[in-house]
């Protein structure tokens, strides 16, 4: 290619990592004699002189859930703008999964990474950062205060989907999704609880489905209609809007009216929320914009003085029909049939 050009290798070199130290004239010959040979550049190798590659690792723990697409999509606004790229991973919620993930990030020389972790912080993350690797945390609390991270206020956001309820009426109100290991769930659960501690009379059941999916949501609603009538909740409180989704389909199925019968709140705001078939109330995150901070923070790592942050978004609730029928507490022992 240089001789096709009539320069030398280092001009096509400074052609292709610092154009601005070429006369214009020979840029363009240059570049005549790439576009014609078909040159694409050796990334792999130029990885290798670097010590990086010009791409970015966001490891997110379920990437069948729109929330974690939606925070994908604000990572990658930034890291495009940056010139780099994206490696997305899915974890599934699994340690050993996401281990084999970091490990190949670490083999890909990504210049960062973002990691929404399973339950457990691994390990794995201190060695990358042990190795110069920048890690930031991504809708999770960070342990310590040498590490960025993004968060969400969960316990507020679980405070006011019960304080929606309790303010409708409901005295006896389920809690989907408790048992889980992960901190933003168990955030969430702590919130609806403090809500219903500070309410007489208030009673909380807690359910735990397998998976917080759909199928957990059926699942939950399965088990809510075997809850004799004098005891059943009357609402509930989902740790994500999946379970929501599918807690309202298992009720319709057995013939319970939403909301008139029991009331329905979300966590998270996923599009879907809205267009469900009686628009769900849920918690907003602003997920796009949690992405987005992250992202700038994990840039940020590399710079001179940079100093760790860890933000924390607040939620706000959206009331939609789910959840918008009044009622009166002393009613609490019809609840659905």
């Amino acid at each position: 290619m240089a001789g096709r050009a009539g320069v030398s290798v280092g001009t096509v070199s400074n052609v292709l990592n610092r154009p601005d130290t070429v006369s214009k004239a020979t840029r363009a010959k240059v570049l005549d004699a790439i576009a014609e040979l078909g040159f694409v550049r050796n990334e792999s190798a130029r990885q290798l002189r670097a010590g990086s590659s010009r791409t970015v690792g966001l490891v997110v723990l379920d990437i069948a859930n729109p929330f974690f697409t939606d925070v994908a999509r604000g990572v990658e606004d930034v890291v495009n703008a940056a010139g780099l790229a994206l490696i997305l991973c899915n974890s599934d919620d699994r340690p050993e999964k996401e281990a084999a993930h970091l490990a190949v990030l670490a083999e890909q020389r990504v210049q960062g990474v973002l990691i929404t972790p399973t339950a457990e912080l691994t390990p794995d993350l201190e060695s990358l950062r042990a190795r110069g690797v920048p890690v930031v945390l991504l809708d999770r609390r960070a342990p310590g205060p040498d590490q960025c991270a993004v968060a969400v206020d969960d316990v507020l956001g679980g405070r006011l989907a019960a304080e929606h309820l309790l303010e409708r009426g409901h005295r006896r109100i389920a809690f989907v999704g408790g048992h889980s290991d992960l901190p933003q769930v168990q955030e969430r659960h702590a919130g609806v609880l403090r809500a219903l501690q500070e309410t007489p009379g208030a009673e909380l059941t807690v359910l735990s489905p397998d998976e917080l999916t759909v199928a957990g949501g059926r699942e939950a609603a399965a088990r809510l209609v075997g809850i004799p009538a004098a005891r059943r909740p009357t609402a509930a409180v989902c740790a994500n809007d999946l379970i929501a989704l599918g807690l309202l389909q298992g009720m319709v199925r057995y013939g319970v009216r939403v909301p008139d019968e029991f009331a329905i709140v979300g966590y998270d705001d996923i599009e879907f929320a809205a267009a469900a078939a009686v628009p769900l109330s849920s918690v907003r995150k602003p997920r796009q914009e949690l992405g987005r901070r992250a992202a700038e923070l994990l840039l940020a790592e590399s710079r001179e003085g940079h100093r760790h942050e860890q933000p924390v978004f607040e939620p706000e609730l959206v009331v939609r029909e789910s959840s918008t029928v009044r009622r009166d507490p002393a009613a609490d022992g019809a609840g659905p049939r």
